[in-house]
């Protein structure tokens, strides 16, 4: 099984005076985190990495929707039960935050589908090929939870239907990288790359040369194409290559269409990039997502919706189709490709 990887280009200038370049690599949200900073001493750049890593496996741990003892895993078990439950300040912002997202998407980002994608086996560490029960699936579409089913009155959340059950696997790693860029730019740092799993935030610059990263083809080894990041923007991967399982001879991925309550199909990857701002990183996170689930008639549309201008998407038969922003941003590595260029 393939993790989403977005492959990170460093130009290295070793022995030309330059300041220090760290690097760590740790395992969390279920994928690689690679944390990049530049023009500080190992030392500083290693408490800064650890903090980073700290924070991360603690929204790890507090936002995971399937293991036990996490605060999103009993908030769940109380939606399930009918019951309200007091949340986090942290908590609370964060689900009101993913409703607003799920609003714009019409829906198609919808973390409170979390019954479907464990019907389908994507809450678990290991994917094993299955065949859901099309009754159940019909069922759990027919409840249609939504996040907008949640309420939340004096730091207590409830659900007003049953069937709701967050997963936060959109959105976490997003909301993750954001905090992590705060808090390197309240320290002064001035050059960093943080990479969650495809999803990517750039601080600064690598001292006079800007991030360069790649973009993972998702049929083949390597990079399709590449681009520069520059400071504060933030690029984001949805792909059915990440988390995915072969039955009957079809590729049956993570990203479930809320509508029908199936994996969708006809789209290979897509990749947005986002400006500056200060969720910057949660838009990357959550926007790809309603963008892949739309499919080749409807990915511009979700663009626009989820106000994103720069746009890459790999259809099933591996033609490319890309705004003309996002064109303009990339340098091609595969040349033998169909292209379609829109506004």
């Amino acid at each position: 099984m393939r993790h989403c990887l977005i492959l990170i280009f460093i130009l290295l200038l070793d022995g030309c005076g330059r300041e220090p370049l760290y690097q760590s690599q740790t395992y969390v949200f279920g994928t690689m985190v690679d944390i990049t900073i530049y023009g500080e001493t190992d030392e500083r750049a290693r408490l800064l990495a650890n903090h980073i890593e700290q924070d991360f496996q603690r929204l790890h741990v507090q936002l995971h929707a399937w293991q036990p003892g996490g605060e999103l895993y009993q908030l769940n078990a109380s939606f399930a039960d009918g019951k309200p439950r007091g949340v986090s300040p942290e908590l609370a912002g964060i689900l009101l935050d993913a409703t607003s997202l799920s609003q714009r998407a019409d829906g198609l980002f919808n973390p409170a589908i979390g019954r479907l994608i464990k019907l389908w086996g994507f809450q678990r560490d290991e994917f094993t090929p299955i065949s859901p029960d099309p009754e159940q699936i019909r069922a759990l579409t027919r409840a249609q939870p939504r996040m907008t089913d949640i309420q939340i009155e004096g730091g207590q959340v409830s659900s007003r239907n049953r069937w709701v059950k967050v997963d936060l696997g959109g959105y976490a790693k997003g909301y993750a990288l954001d905090r992590a860029s705060a808090y390197l730019r309240a320290e002064k740092v001035h050059g960093a790359l943080i990479n969650v799993g495809g999803n990517i935030i750039a601080l600064g610059m690598h001292g006079d040369h800007p991030w360069r990263v790649g973009i993972q083809h998702p049929r083949q080894p390597g990079p399709m194409a590449t681009l520069d990041l520059p400071d504060g923007w933030a690029i984001g991967t949805s792909g059915d290559y990440q988390r995915y399982f072969e039955f009957g001879g079809k590729r049956y991925c993570h990203l479930i269409d809320p509508r029908n309550g199936y994996p969708t199909q006809g789209v290979q990857a897509v990749t947005i990039l986002v400006p500056p701002g200060v969720h910057a990183g949660t838009l990357s996170d959550a926007a790809s997502k309603p963008i892949f689930i739309s499919g080749l008639k409807g990915w511009r549309q979700s663009a626009i919706a989820m106000g994103i201008t720069h746009v890459l998407l790999v259809d099933g038969q591996g033609h490319l189709h890309m705004t003309r922003a996002m064109n303009a941003q990339l340098k091609l590595v595969e040349k033998n490709v169909t292209l379609e260029v829109l506004p």
